[in-house]
């Protein structure tokens, strides 16, 4: 694949499913991990606090984007009286800090995937390649910041929680997609040319 490759042969269907793949992969693996550990963290209190107006799947969903370093918003109050903070429970007293990696690994495995399967050569080609997961990614991505809200009231207290909008959206993604899967397809082609020579 070279640079100037025309728009119909680039590989959207691989893009796709690559990036699509490494979104939801990347999903199960915090969940693994946060739903074995989640009763010994804040997170966890929070969880008890609001039972029956959250659920495991938008907790995880907020590890998994503090995984690419966006915040969560917390919103409480009492009788109208309260104040919003940002947290992430990725490292310090949260999750380990190793699942930051998560998404990055992920992300270069679809890039060298959509390179391998368009057998890139160049790293101009290798990097188009690469950054066609990121359409599948944003619109995930974009999806969880709206569906991973947990939202309670009882009793004049008031609750919320979810991922920080804006960074969901431009760098967990576009940002985090596009640069991990451009070196994933660069990967695919650099190795592509290294078994040839």
């Amino acid at each position: 694949m070279s640079p100037n490759t025309g728009r119909e042969s680039l590989p959207f269907v691989e893009g796709a499913i690559a990036g699509a793949a490494a979104w939801i992969v990347g999903y199960v693996l915090t969940a693994l991990v946060v739903l074995t550990r989640i009763d010994r963290s804040e997170l966890g209190e929070i969880s008890r606090n609001v039972e029956g107006d959250g659920s495991s799947i938008d907790f995880v969903g907020w590890v998994f984007f503090n995984s690419h370093f966006v915040d969560t918003v917390l919103e409480a109050g009492i009788l109208g009286i309260g104040g919003t903070r940002t947290v992430s429970f990725v490292g310090g007293d949260g999750f380990t800090p190793l699942l930051h990696l998560v998404p990055v690994a992920l992300l270069v495995a679809a890039g060298i995937a959509v390179g391998r399967s368009q057998g890139v050569t160049d790293t101009a080609g290798g990097a188009i390649a690469g950054v066609l997961v990121v359409p599948p990614y944003l619109a995930l991505s974009a999806a969880g910041a709206v569906v991973f809200r947990v939202s309670t009231e009882a009793l004049g207290a008031s609750f919320s929680g979810e991922p920080e909008l804006l960074p969901a959206v431009v760098l967990a993604g576009v940002v985090l997609p596009a640069v991990f899967g451009s070196l994933g397809g660069i990967a695919a082609a650099v190795t592509h040319s290294g078994r040839r020579s």
